[in-house]
């Protein structure tokens, strides 16, 4: 594929996490899978799809903000081995 390469430099760093660009990605995709639910939701809840719909495009902007967010605090946090940890406490 010709943007093969190129995805693959966008979407990883050289230390293995993930760049800020895949967690970006990796958000909107889970918002587009959890409006689509808010949304199923809402309208069971008030039988009205204009209230759902307008429930579920509310929530999603915020919630793909505090899931960027969420992301980036854990990849940023410091992995340990089982080893490292039984010889520091041991």
């Amino acid at each position: 594929m010709i943007l093969d390469q190129p995805l693959k430099k966008l979407l990883s760093s050289k230390s293995g996490k993930d760049s800020n660009a895949k967690s970006l990605l990796k958000s909107i995709s889970w918002r587009i899978v959890g409006t689509i639910d808010t949304i199923i939701i809402s309208y069971f809840v008030t039988g009205e799809m204009v209230m759902a719909i307008s429930i579920g495009s509310v929530e999603v902007f915020s919630k793909i903000i505090l899931y960027y967010f969420h992301e980036r605090v854990w990849e940023n946090t410091p992995k340990t081995q089982a080893d490292d940890t039984q010889e520091k406490y041991a």
